[in-house]
């Protein structure tokens, strides 16, 4: 047996993968609506092609047989190894009935929030627990189901970690939520929503996403959809997306936060292109690196120091009267609201906890679907002191459910611990330090690269944070930053 046959194959399955990604993409972004029915049948076709060939007997025989003859091929065979074991548990019809469930959901549940009405959506999301429920058990867990669940989007992690990691973070954080709310307004905060032309917005926002964070047209594009969000085709073909709002911050650090997952993507090494190992560790690891981009460098003092010049002259009427101190205080306001992607950095984690909690329990039977909306407002209520005022402003916003994406959520907050983790041992290069308070993130870009984004898969999620950091997973760095961050902003020290 041969490496090469393997790659072959391996390559055969990521490009009918990369075709289904394709045509996933342009439906959120240029598909005509009347195309949804037949481009369901089409992803489905694609999907159920690539889960027979890598599925298939001689996938194993070849895995079992192949021998590797240095670090690159060894890791190459083990993520392979891990990915079919996975996936044969799993039978092509239903591969093939799940990915047409999440096409007809995903475009229920456009239609159920653009008329906030969580009852037309509600037999989808029962379809889809139902599907989360099954694939569970075919995948086979020992604790708990959101394990078999999660371990797709963060490998090894089990719900029983994250409920640890939430209930310390919720006991470190949530004084000061309400220390900082008590301590009222820091700055003026109407500059958030002033005039600022849609296409002037999205502009503005490339421009910088480029120059400060690497992201070039030769290798990548914006577009606009109901949710933004990040898909590549290769390390060269790199799609992000955004979506306008007069609240302008949300395309911008929309923009800036799906470049983060761009530019891991396009780190990842050439060695591993059209295998399984081309894709970042996990989406913890994914994550750290948007928000890496959008809140610890894009929302802080350097950077506005930099880039406030470039904004009034992109948008005067916006940043008429205010100087980079302001916009600074402004772009950094704690407020609990209720949309998850405009959270401020304090309270965003009790919107991931909220929905992790709503996700248990949904699986387990212990709340019905029917009652998802109710559910919602109350945990709303007990962390935020919200209520939300329609479902489109509550439990119908994120598109993750109508994508079956259960078990995604809580790593959201796991790339927020890391982010800070990893910024911090960057800049025990004093290079890098240098050019963070400058704004000039070339040296840390370079840093990503070597340190995280190169690897791919190729290293597991703790096997990277040790490598990259000299120590496991902490929330200690991340909120050590809250505090200190935000006790100056808000004169609470």
């Amino acid at each position: 047996m041969s490496m090469e046959q393997l790659k072959r194959r391996l390559g055969q399955v990521s490009d009918l993968r990369a075709a289904e990604g394709l045509m996933s993409w342009d439906q959120e972004t240029h598909m005509p609506h009347e195309a949804a029915r037949v481009r369901g049948i089409q992803m489905a076709t694609l999907a159920g092609l690539a889960h027979d060939i890598f599925t298939d007997a001689q996938t194993g025989v070849l895995l079992e047989g192949v021998q590797a003859q240095d670090e690159v091929e060894q890791a190459l065979v083990r993520v392979a190894r891990r990915d079919y074991e996975r996936a044969t548990k799993l039978p092509t019809a239903f591969v093939e009935e799940l990915t047409r469930s999440r096409n007809e959901a995903h475009h229920a549940w456009v239609e159920a929030r653009r008329h906030s009405s969580f009852a037309t959506f509600a037999p989808h999301l029962t379809k889809m627990m139902d599907l989360a429920r099954r694939q569970a058990d075919l995948l086979g867990f020992e604790e708990h189901p959101y394990d078999a669940l999660m371990d797709a989007y963060e490998p090894g992690m089990r719900a029983s970690q994250v409920r640890a990691v939430f209930a310390d973070l919720r006991d470190r954080t949530l004084p000061l939520v309400r220390r900082i709310v008590d301590a009222g307004d820091a700055t003026d905060y109407s500059v958030l929503e002033r005039p600022f032309p849609a296409e002037a917005q999205k502009a503005f926002a490339w421009r910088v996403a480029g120059e400060a964070f690497g992201l070039q047209p030769h290798f990548a594009r914006q577009d606009e959809s109901a949710h933004p969000f990040q898909t590549n085709f290769s390390r060269s073909d790199l799609r992000i997306t955004t979506r306008v709002e007069p609240y302008w911050p949300a395309c911008l650090f929309g923009t800036w936060h799906e470049a983060g997952h761009a530019m891991y993507e396009r780190g990842v090494s050439e060695r591993w292109e059209r295998t399984p190992v081309s894709r970042g560790a996990s989406l913890g690891v994914h994550e750290s690196q948007s928000r890496m981009f959008e809140n610890l460098l894009g929302r802080s003092r350097p950077f506005w120091n930099r880039y406030f010049p470039q904004l009034a002259q992109a948008a005067p009427e916006v940043t008429a009267g205010l100087d980079a101190e302001t916009l600074y205080r402004a772009v950094n306001r704690v407020n609990p609201s209720m949309i998850r992607v405009e959270a401020d950095e304090v309270t965003y984690n009790f919107h991931v906890m909220l929905r992790f909690e709503l996700e248990l329990a949904l699986l387990e039977g212990s709340l019905q679907v029917s009652d998802l909306p109710e559910a919602w407002n109350a945990r709303m209520n007990e962390y935020l002191g919200l209520t939300p005022r329609n479902d489109a402003e509550g439990v119908l916003q994120d598109v993750h459910w109508s994508a079956g994406l259960i078990g995604y959520f809580p790593t959201y907050t796991l790339g927020n611990l890391l982010s800070v983790q990893l910024l911090e041992a960057a800049q025990q290069d004093i290079v890098v330090a240098a050019g963070v308070q400058q704004a000039e993130y070339g040296p840390l870009l370079s840093w990503l690269a070597e340190n995280v984004h190169q690897h791919g898969r190729s290293l597991t999620p703790e096997e990277l944070t040790l490598k990259a950091t000299g120590r496991a997973l902490s929330a200690d760095p991340y909120v050590a930053y809250l505090h200190r961050k935000y006790e100056e902003i808000y004169n609470l020290s």
